[in-house]
């Protein structure tokens, strides 16, 4: 009785494999969130803090406003030796990036368009895919 069950319940899952694995091959990845742009703006402005590094600035440290986000040289690096970036990359549109990899660069850990990871101190993300999807809305929301 007992190698009745489990020849019962093996079948069972193999079946139950063999349509979950058809069921995937043909379909599609599910599409990613819609962004939304004020939310996005609130993390891009005061959680992330993307132009702190990402925007150039003036002879007093100040932020020039109208470079906002068109990237800049890091003003800061680390006592010890690294290989961090020296310039932080315009990122006011996301330019080359579509919205699965903009959403995979803050969902994933900095991963970039080519599939290699950033360079520090660009930081490790890992947002919801939601969040991710708000800070890329708000982000190409900028000409």
């Amino acid at each position: 009785m007992k190698s009745f069950i489990f020849v019962y319940v093996a079948s069972a899952v193999a079946a139950s494999c063999v349509v979950l694995s058809a069921s995937l091959a043909g379909s599609t990845p599910p599409a990613p969130p819609v962004g939304n742009v004020e939310h996005g703006k609130y993390l891009v402005e005061n959680v992330a803090m993307c132009a702190q590094c990402h925007s150039p600035r003036d002879s007093k440290g100040e932020i020039i406003e109208e470079q906002r986000f068109m990237g800049a040289p890091i003003p800061f690096r680390p006592p010890w030796p690294n290989d961090w970036a020296i310039r932080a990359p315009r990122n006011r549109s996301l330019p080359g990036y579509s919205v699965e990899e903009g959403i995979r660069l803050l969902t994933q850990g900095a991963i970039a368009r080519d599939g290699h990871q950033l360079k520090e101190p660009m930081p490790r993300f890992h947002m919801t895919p939601q969040d991710a999807a708000d800070v890329v809305a708000y982000m190409k929301s900028l000409e």
